[in-house]
């Protein structure tokens, strides 16, 4: 099962809505098409069109992901995707903002999975992805319809960077070189300076602080007859 970016994009889009808006959902084309290339939590952001929307379906349907609502005034769309790839509710959170938004490390899925899923610590983000990870290609106790194997990969840390980041693999290993190249940045990324600059702005951040406690104490004092 090889997904391209659309199917991805489509499948993501579905999961989402699924959490966050029930009430919408399943979604009509209209909904889909614009949920898909919607600018916010979206990396990239895509400029898709109504037939790439419905090929994409067409082929998710195929692979069992997508189902589509006939009985509907106008046919709406639903994925599967926790049945046929065996998901549990905080792997389909991580799962889904991987496809949305592309490789991201357990701090950035933590801040990002609120109203998807609610993580703990980072901790929990992180044995989610490990499952992920080394899953079976035949989990017991399941069909074979739902035998599939890891479902992310850790990719090596980038320079400069405090943590590695995961990617999906529903659109198999082929895209790991370039979801691992490096991501051009006008941040320093010599360690060392990385550090130092580090270090200086939780200086910042704590004498920013410091100074709004003063100030609210000043405050206080005047305020007293």
């Amino acid at each position: 099962m090889l997904l391209d970016p659309v199917q991805v994009r489509v499948l993501g889009s579905l999961i989402e809505k699924e959490i966050t808006t029930p009430d919408g959902y399943p979604l009509s084309l209209n909904a889909l098409l614009n949920a898909c290339n919607q600018r916010s939590s979206r990396d990239p952001v895509m400029e898709l069109t109504e037939g790439e929307v419905r090929e994409a379906l067409h082929a998710l349907d195929q692979d069992g992901l997508v189902t589509v609502l006939q009985d509907a005034r106008v046919p709406k769309f639903e994925h599967r995707a926790r049945t046929v790839l065996n998901l549990r509710r905080d792997e389909t959170a991580v799962m889904c903002l991987l496809m949305l938004r592309g490789p991201q490390t357990p701090g950035e899925l933590r801040a990002r999975s609120e109203r998807l899923y609610t993580f703990d610590e980072i901790a929990s983000v992180q044995s989610t992805l490990e499952r992920l990870a080394t899953r079976s290609s035949v989990p017991d106790g399941n069909p074979p319809s739902t035998a599939v194997g890891p479902l992310v990969m850790l990719l090596p840390r980038q320079p400069g960077a405090r943590e590695s980041r995961y990617m999906h693999l529903l659109g198999g290993r082929s895209e790991t070189a370039i979801a691992s190249s490096p991501i051009p940045s006008p941040h320093i990324e010599d360690t060392p300076q990385a550090d130092r600059i580090h270090r200086l702005e939780s200086e910042l951040a704590r004498l920013t602080e410091a100074v709004a406690a003063l100030e609210s104490r000043i405050t206080a004092l005047e305020s007293k007859p």
